[in-house]
């Protein structure tokens, strides 16, 4: 059943017909309260819904569930609609073209062009797909949705001048089908799906090439009862849309599969788009849907955290299920969209290396979610394609670099990073090394060498042979950097950004070279840089842009103050470090008025990092609460605007923001509730990832901490700083004594072996550890559009 629509405007296709003859036709909406359970269970075209919304449930599902996105009136748009994904497959939902229509945006990861002869937002561009549209035969009046993070379910209704639509709808974690079950009343029965594709082409505008084209229309057509949109690129290959719905009495249940293959045959790629389609409709509803939640129950339970700002703590939540939504480990890595489409504002169509993926993934640590480390798997998978960011006269077999955008596989198309000291030069020079530090933070989180020895290591080494290729030695016997950018600000001789992340590095390798027991014919050279590099410039106002280059007005990057934070070459716990992490810190914070919303991020955890809560939380929640920064802010479902696009990486690095509050580990020693504000008497945390492989318990109440328990993965040594005033007792799992060291106020050393516990509590006391929601200080009502 072919369609056609004029060419490069998009095309919509309706579902084929049953063999009946009656229309398949689909609603989207909202579905059933989380209380109506089991409405359409055993009908073929739905799932049991949940019990109790899980307030009889274990304490996280309580804490998740409560943290649900609710709309009571109908997004716009991506700024503030429900959105759900399995790191491949995404989905948003939103306000349709007419009054009685409602659409559902679909996407996916690995849709990108293939044409290398561009650059990476061109050449490799992320690409549209399309959208399915629900038409209602009224116009519509009111919705009441929830997005329930602990199943990743929306479900709801959607009410219109002629009757209502109960559905729900997921993205299956497996199968990465979309799933869509409705019923609708009398009224709207004549309520139909219907799909229209988008053209393949780039929708970013700045510096389009002269000679790009988009891709051809779409060929649409059907087999059997499946309808599918079959999208050919230029380079061949390319993807299908597939779709088929089932429907028993009034009962519908659509299923929806997007497969992309280059190179390859695209009429093999149909032929499985289609047969996706018919497995997954041939499995039981409810058996994938226990599958599914399985998955998201699981993820969960790995951590917990709760403050008592109950907003702040469900926008936590928010962002984990966002980043799974976003990304997996041996999946793409996170671009600026994560696996979602903005159908307005979408400029950002590639992987940026040059901040924001390594600040969007902090969060995975810490919180214990290393399934979502799609860095150290990217590096793993495509170190390959490095040598196609260097400049071709320095691709001599053991240089590497990394452009900046790139496409999931590290392809920057054609562009490379500059030279220094030329009229190349590129702000893009430590790309390559933030990322390794990335991976340097999950070898430090796990303790597993195989990061080390595979990844982090082999790629270092050439990462840092770029740089030194450029280094010579000045009047003063020290080793300079020639003339590089520092991000988005200046050129400058002795760039400090470039010059922390190669000192970083150069110090890295020789970690390396202790943790794997080896060497390495170039240890002297790194040695020696290590030693010799030049001190980072300075003046009155502290750590300086590079040399004769001061910060003269707002800036966004923080990247003058990578040493700071996060490669914490400085710290707070040296008495002689302070004044310059202070006098560079207030001076970069005093001008705000051209901040990013990852600026205040940055600037929260780096308050938590000097022993200034108060500051921390007042950054964090001047973000999180929606304020207008710039020509930026986070929006009412935790998305994130800047210069009119979508971007994820602010929210997701202020989730670090909150972790660092609950616990840090940089230096060697762990600290448990390091900056909590007053302002939150009470807190708790379950499970936190600290480096050294550590899983941290604590309890915080009244302003004290109560206890702490520490479980070493791995045996690492241990100094602990607990925060507990006074004297301590340090007991095992069963109450026995265990030996310890006071190497400072509130701070010992515990000589745990893999596999132990500790539990540190006051002197005399003896705790029953186990987390808690700590009571709410103050109103909070939910994120998305609850009005």
């Amino acid at each position: 059943m072919p369609g056609s629509s004029p060419p490069g405007m998009g095309g919509t296709y309706v579902t084929p017909t049953t063999g009946n003859g009656i229309s398949r036709r689909g609603v989207i909406g909202s579905a059933a309260a989380a209380g109506a359970a089991g409405w359409l269970a055993g009908s073929g075209t739905a799932w049991a819904a949940p019990q109790g919304a899980g307030r009889a449930g274990n304490l996280t599902e309580r804490i998740v569930r409560d943290a649900a996105l609710r709309w009571r009136r109908m997004p716009g748009d991506w700024k503030d609609g429900p959105f759900l994904a399995n790191g491949l497959l995404g989905v948003q939902v939103y306000r349709g073209a007419t009054p009685n229509s409602v659409k559902v945006m679909v996407s996916h990861s690995q849709v990108q062009d293939q044409r290398p002869q561009w650059r990476a937002p061109y050449g490799f561009s992320r690409l549209p797909i399309g959208h399915f549209d629900l038409t209602l035969a009224g116009e519509v009046t009111g919705i009441d949705w929830t997005l329930d993070l602990w199943d990743a379910e929306l479900r709801g209704t959607v009410t219109t001048t002629r009757g209502s639509v109960r559905f729900s709808m997921l993205v299956h974690n497996t199968r990465t089908a979309l799933l869509i079950s409705t019923r609708p009343s009398a009224g709207e029965r004549e309520a139909a799906w219907s799909f229209t594709w988008l053209p393949a082409a780039s929708p970013r505008t700045k510096d389009k090439p002269a000679d790009y084209t988009g891709n051809p229309d779409p060929r649409t057509g059907s087999a059997g009862d499946t309808g599918y949109v079959e999208q050919p690129l230029i380079a061949g290959g390319g993807w299908t849309t597939a779709w088929r719905e089932r429907r028993v009495g009034t009962g519908r249940l659509l299923a929806a599969h997007i497969v992309y293959r280059y190179p390859g045959d695209l009429s093999r790629t149909t032929e499985l788009a289609v047969a996706e389609v018919a497995r997954t409709l041939a499995a039981d509803p409810d058996d994938l849907v226990a599958e599914h939640r399985a998955w998201w129950h699981r993820f969960y339970r790995r951590s917990l955290l709760s403050v008592p700002d109950k907003r702040l703590q469900d926008f936590y939540w928010i962002q984990l299920y966002k980043a799974a939504c976003a990304t997996r480990a041996d999946g793409p890595s996170m671009s600026e969209w994560g696996p979602w489409y903005p159908e307005t504002g979408g400029s950002w169509t590639a992987v940026w290396w040059n901040l924001n993926v390594q600040i969007a993934t902090w969060l995975i640590q810490g919180s214990n979610h290393l399934e979502l480390d799609s860095v150290t798997s990217t590096f793993k998978d495509f170190e390959k394609y490095l040598p196609l960011s260097v400049p071709p006269e320095y691709q001599d077999g053991q240089t590497y670099a990394l452009a900046h955008p790139s496409d999931w596989m590290l392809r920057p198309g054609a562009k490379t990073v500059g030279i220094p000291g030329t009229s190349t030069k590129t702000d893009n020079n430590g790309n390559l090394i933030w990322a390794m530090h990335n991976v340097w933070l999950s070898y430090r989180h796990t303790m597993d060498t195989r990061i080390v020895r595979d990844v982090l290591y082999p790629i270092l080494v050439k990462a840092v042979n770029f740089y030194d290729h450029f280094l010579y030695e000045g009047g003063d016997g020290k080793l300079h950097l020639p003339l590089t950018r520092s991000p988005e600000w200046a050129d400058a001789e002795d760039c400090t950004y470039d010059l922390s992340l190669l000192r970083w590095g150069c110090a890295t390798l020789l970690d390396c070279l202790r943790i794997l027991r080896t060497d390495h014919p170039r240890a002297g050279r790194w040695r020696e840089i290590v030693k010799r590099l030049v001190d980072y410039p300075r003046d009155a106002t502290g750590v300086m842009i590079g040399a004769a280059k001061p910060l003269t007005e707002s800036h966004r990057h923080f990247s003058h103050m990578l040493w700071l934070y996060p490669l914490h070459e400085l710290d707070w716990d040296r008495p002689g470090d302070r004044d310059i992490m202070r006098t560079t810190f207030d001076h970069w914070v005093k001008d705000r008025a051209l901040w990013a919303g990852y600026s205040y991020a940055a600037a929260s955890s780096m308050a938590s990092r000097m022993d200034r809560p108060e500051e921390a939380l007042d950054f964090l929640t001047f973000f999180t609460g929606g304020n207008a920064i710039n020509n930026a802010w986070m929006t009412p479902n935790t998305m994130y605007v800047e210069g009119g696009n979508l971007g994820i990486e602010s929210p997701l690095t202020a989730t670090q923001s909150v972790l660092d509050m609950a616990v840090q580990s940089h230096g060697g020693v762990v600290r448990v509730f390091p900056s909590v504000s007053r302002r939150w008497p009470d807190a708790s945390v379950a499970s936190l990832r600290a480096q050294g492989a550590f899983l941290i318990d604590a309890d915080r109440a009244g302003g004290r901490t109560r206890w702490v328990r520490v479980h070493s993965e791995a045996g690492a040594p241990l100094v602990l700083d607990h925060g507990i005033r006074g004297a301590v007792d340090v007991r095992d799992e069963r109450g026995r004594r265990l030996r310890y060291r006071e190497t400072g106020p509130g701070r010992i050393e515990i000589p745990l072996r893999r596999d132990e516990t500790a539990v540190v509590a006051p002197r005399g006391t003896h705790p029953d550890p186990g987390p808690r929601d700590v009571p709410a200080v103050g109103d909070a009502k939910p994120w998305g559009l609850p009005d």
